[in-house]
């Protein structure tokens, strides 16, 4: 059986890329509830404060942000 050439990059942490931003199209959430902001960017998802946008942003790969979702989903980060 042939290798496979297609090579899947892992980051974890840190060792993330610095996203340029500025021209990010930057959603609000449906409800309007809060001020979270996420942009898909170069692969990535971004999330901000909209009510601070020049604090730095969380950047998450496709499969963390799909654990985060599915957790918030599920209650795990519900403070009540």
């Amino acid at each position: 059986m042939a290798e496979s050439t297609t090579a899947q990059q892992v980051f974890t942490g840190w060792e993330k890329p610095e996203l340029d931003l500025s021209n990010a199209d930057w959603r609000s959430g449906s409800h309007g509830a809060g001020d979270v902001q996420i942009a898909f960017v170069e692969g990535f998802i971004a999330m901000r404060n909209g009510g601070r946008p020049e604090a730095p942003s969380l950047i998450f790969t496709p499969a963390e942000w799909r654990a985060f979702v599915l957790d918030a989903r599920d209650g795990e980060f519900d403070l009540t």
